[in-house]
Parts: structure tokens; C-alpha cells; sequence
């Protein structure tokens, strides 16, 4: 589409200022493309021309065939790769019908009513693939078998199909599990795994071969653990999924990571983080040198915290170098090494060769041995900023976690700027949030002074269409900040303990604990949720 500027058509004028105003339906007409308030009936003829994984995925559903052309109906009729696809699959020129959002959905239905459910019961009739021995007995099936098998048509269809509708349920990851006589299906959602319909046993190999071939492994070796990386364009973004199996006495099991830039939000307040925290992390981020860390479990967000700190750290005038294992999300503007043990590149060896890069901040992915702390220390001191992740419970055992591979207390004390302990829990879904009264099972699990703050009522999530009846859509961090003051860097060199430590904070500090209620009372979430995040934390 051309710029806005000297030179352009009135008409060009005009389709600029329809895009700019963000309404699609403005940019149909202002085209003269026709539009569609309400669901039609779609012709079968036409829908047979478009498999539905496609369907699902370019986000387009067909009408009817008139005078050669493929009328389509599409959410963003501008897609013009999707166009171009659907052209493709339907071997006839596409003639674009723009439709509303919320109509959408019900075209959609209408013309396939698929969901990876129901193909994989129509497919669990199907001789070809069923025909695969016994279900207790997979390993006898020929690798040749399995390779037939995924590459049928269908089969393909039913794996596109479930990979598409996780990424439209905002799943984290896809978990493919295999029991005796049973194959289970699982979503990662918000942080919680989801049971799906449960497609045949005898599908396993297929499916499981079928993401093999997909993921570039080796379809005939099922006895040892195998990783592979998937891409594919979703609603025209990009989307990388990381692929795990592992062998298990029932068949190999099946673990895809769903990395969806479209759902990583680069923005610190976007994660939870108050203003005050923000402030903090602002003033630690701005240091010219020093050393930031980001602690917590498997899983709690820490990378993509740093991710959000890069970003907004991001200048041209600065040199920003990441080593990662392995890299989630590629950042604009920023040089990101995956380690490779396999080639000898590990973090200690790569953070030695990153120091010859001239860097300003250096991002760390994971201190996990002895030599990459004494190294990253010592970029600390030679005036770079490190930012990097431990596993520990909470801020302050960092310094214990550090001295305990190798550090000394001195040198710890001299370079560290923060410590940012975090936990993930389920946001309230706000469609449906709703006050009700406070349980009494609720007023036991929390101190009588957290039970004051509530005033008798907390808020919930009925359920709703719109977080699939969890109640939650979304996740936010609980954090607690603990700024490396005068007096705590005192007490680091001097080795002390934990407990004397936490008497050295700031005044303002605030445990994950107070930050997670703080938020359960502003109706953000659940106090079942912070209890459930931060449970394992010790607040003596």
C-alpha cells in the first residue's frame, strides 16, 4: 500500500484515511468490496474447495463459486496472503467479501463445524489409518507404516487443526500423552493444563509421526529423546513452536512450546508491575554497569521480564548481546546467540567471546555453574551491565544461591544492583468479573490482616465465552524488588544470613506475597491464586 503524501490519488487519500481510522468494514466499501453483516449459508461445493485447517488458519471461509471466482468471505479482506493461499488451495481467482468480527465466528461453524474433536472421530473409522495392530502393541509398526500413515491427507489435517485451535486458545503448550489404551491431548492455558477430547489410541503413531516429520526428526527412532523446532504463519504472524519427545512405556510422549511473539507483552506494567516497581527497575536497568537478577521456578516468566527490560533498554547508541538456551523471541535490534553444547558453545564459553563483541548489556539467559558466575561477575566489574535469571524461592537467596557456586561474599556484594523475585497467577477474566462474598474457607488460608483489607468481598469470574468458562484469561507476575542499598551491600560482603538480610531491605519492600494480595484486592485476581503461586515462599 502506497505512503500517504504528494503524489496520491484522491481515491488513495481516501483508502489511507479508512486504514488509519482501523476499520475494516471503511476500507471494504471505500475498495468496493462487498460486505457481510450476518452469516450466509455457504455453498458445500464451495467450502470442499478449502480444507478447514486452512480455513482456520487464513482466517477465510468460502461462499459460493460465481462466474469462475471463489467468493470468500474473510475478517481482514486486506490479508493479501491469505488471498493469494486460498487462490492456491482452490485452484480459481478469489473474490474477497469482507465480514464482520463477530459474524465470523458463526460463518465459520456453519460452513465446517470441525474441531480437532470431531476430525479425529471421523478419522477413527477410517480403514486405512486404523488398520495399525494392536494398541498395546505400536512399537511392532514399521517405521515405513508410520510414515504412510501421516502423510495422509486427513491425518495431516487433523494435526494442523490441533496445533491451530491451542494457538487460538492462547495455549502455552501442547502436551501429547500416551497411557494404555488411552492417548490424551492437553492445552496449557494461563499457566494450567486443559484436557481435551481424546483422539483414538490407534492414531498415536500417526499423530506422533506426523509432528515428527513436521519437526524434522527422525520418524524411525522412538526409543530415545528427540528436539525439533516448527514454523508456521498464523493470521499472518509467525509463530515457532518447540518440539520435545521423550520415550515412555506406553509410546513416546509428546511436548510442543508454543512461542507466539503476538502474545509476549514487552511492556514491564503489562506484566503486573506497579508503578513504583517500574520506577526500580527503570533506575537499575540506566546503570552503566552491575549485576540484575531475575529469580524463580521453571516457568515464572523470568525470561520473558528480561525481554520486557531489554526492550525498553533498547537504544541505537548501545550494543546488546543476549546468549540464550535456547533463544524464545527474537528482538529487533539486538545480536541473540543460541547456546550449543553439542558444538562446545556453552554459556561460560559464549558470555568469554561476547566480552570481544564490545558490548554494553549483556543478557544472560541462565547462571547455572561456577564458571559462568565467576565470569559474569567480572564483566560486572569491568563496566557492563548483566542481567540474568537464577532458580531460588525469593530475591535475597540469590546471594546464598551465588556463594554456593563459588563466589565470593566481596565480589558478589560489589556488583550486584537487584534482585527481582517472581510468580505467575491467572488474571480474572474482566468480561465476567463479578464481586461476591468472602468464604470462610478463604478467611482461614490468609492472616486476619490480609482479611481486612478485603472488606468482606472478593472478586471472581463467573465464566463467560470469552475465557472459555475459566473464569481467568491471562496471567500477571507477583513480584517483590529488593534494591541492593548501602546497609544490604554491607551485609552481603560481610556474609550474613538470610534472616539478617531481610531487616536490611528498604523500608518499601514488598514480598511477592503483599503484592499478589494487593492485587487480589484491586480484583486483578484470586487469593486462591496468590496462595497457589506463592505458597512455596517462605515469608518468616
Amino acid at each position: 500500500m502506497a505512503e500517504s503524501g504528494s503524489g496520491n490519488s484522491p481515491a488513495v487519500e481516501a483508502l489511507l484515511k479508512a486504514a488509519a481510522a482501523g476499520s475494516v468494514r471503511e476500507r471494504c466499501e471505500t475498495c468496493g468490496f462487498a460486505w457481510l453483516d450476518k452469516p450466509v449459508p455457504s455453498e458445500p461445493s464451495a467450502v470442499r474447495l478449502i480444507p478447514a485447517d486452512a480455513a482456520v488458519r487464513l482466517r477465510v471461509v468460502p461462499i459460493s463459486v460465481e462466474a469462475g471466482r471463489l467468493r470468500l468471505a474473510m475478517a481482514d479482506p486486506f490479508d493479501l496472503g491469505a488471498v493469494d493461499e486460498a487462490g492456491a488451495i482452490g485452484r480459481l481467482p478469489i473474490a474477497r467479501v469482507g465480514v464482520a468480527i463477530e459474524a465470523f465466528g458463526e460463518l465459520m461453524r456453519q460452513a465446517y463445524g470441525v474441531t480437532a474433536a470431531r476430525m479425529a472421530e471421523s478419522l477413527a473409522s477410517e480403514g486405512d489409518l486404523a488398520d495399525t495392530g494392536s494398541e498395546n502393541n505400536l512399537d511392532a509398526i514399521e517405521a515405513d507404516d508410520v510414515h504412510r500413515m501421516a502423510e495422509q491427507p486427513t491425518l495431516v489435517n487433523l494435526v494442523n487443526l490441533l496445533i491451530l485451535e491451542a494457538i487460538q486458545k492462547r495455549t502455552s503448550d501442547i502436551h501429547i500423552e500416551p497411557f494404555d489404551g488411552l492417548l490424551k491431548v492437553k492445552y496449557r492455558v494461563d499457566g494450567v493444563l486443559v484436557e481435551q477430547p481424546s483422539p483414538p489410541k490407534h492414531l498415536q503413531p500417526a499423530i506422533v509421526g506426523r509432528i515428527k516429520i513436521m519437526s524434522h526428526m527422525n520418524i524411525a527412532e522412538r526409543y530415545v529423546p528427540q528436539d525439533g523446532h516448527i514454523s508456521l504463519r498464523f493470521e499472518g504472524r509467525k509463530v515457532d513452536i518447540r518440539v520435545s519427545t521423550v520415550p515412555t512405556i506406553y509410546g513416546e510422549s509428546v511436548v510442543m512450546r508454543i512461542l507466539d511473539k503476538n502474545n509476549l507483552p514487552l511492556d514491564l506494567r503489562s506484566l503486573g508491575m506497579n508503578d513504583r516497581l517500574v520506577g526500580m527497575m527503570d533506575k537499575l536497568i540506566a546503570k552503566p554497569h552491575g549485576l540484575v537478577l531475575v529469580t524463580g521456578p521453571t516457568g515464572s516468566g523470568k525470561t520473558t521480564t528480561l525481554y520486557a527490560a531489554l526492550s525498553k533498554l533498547y537504544d541505537p547508541r548501545k550494543k546488546i548481546i543476549t546468549i540464550e538456551d535456547p533463544v524464545e523471541y527474537e528482538l529487533t535490534g539486538i545480536n541473540q546467540i543460541p547456546v550449543n553444547p553439542k558444538r562446545g558453545l556453552t554459556f561460560a564459553g559464549g558470555l568469554r567471546s561476547i566480552l570481544r563483541q564490545d558490548p554494553d548489556v549483556i543478557l544472560v539467559g541462565e547462571i547455572r555453574d561456577a564458571e559462568t558466575v565467576d565470569i559474569a561477575i567480572r564483566s560486572a566489574l569491568t563496566g557492563h551491565l548483566i542481567l540474568s535469571t537464577l532458580h531460588t524461592n525469593d530475591a535475597l537467596s540469590s546471594v546464598g544461591r551465588l556463594v554456593d557456586m563459588g563466589a565470593e561474599s566481596f565480589l558478589v556484594a560489589s556488583v550486584l544492583e537487584g534482585l527481582l523475585a517472581q510468580r505467575l497467577g491467572r488474571r480474572i477474566c474482566r468480561k465476567c468479573a463479578h464481586k461476591v462474598p468472602m468464604t470462610d474457607d478463604q478467611r482461614v488460608r490468609i492472616a486476619p490482616a490480609e482479611v481486612d483489607r478485603f472488606g468482606g468481598q472478593v472478586t471472581v469470574g463467573a465464566g463467560c465465552e470469552a475465557c472459555s468458562g475459566s473464569g481467568f484469561r491471562g496471567r500477571l507476575g507477583f513480584f517483590e524488588l529488593a534494591r541492593i542499598n548501602p546497609a544490604l551491600r554491607a551485609g552481603v560482603a560481610e556474609g550474613q544470613s538470610m534472616m539478617e538480610l531481610r531487616q536490611l531491605v528498604d523500608p518499601d519492600f514488598m514480598s511477592m506475597r503483599d503484592d499478589g494480595m494487593e492485587k487480589a484486592q484491586r480484583g486483578e485476581t484470586t487469593i486462591g491464586e496468590v496462595l497457589r503461586a506463592t505458597q512455596d515462599v517462605d515469608e518468616g
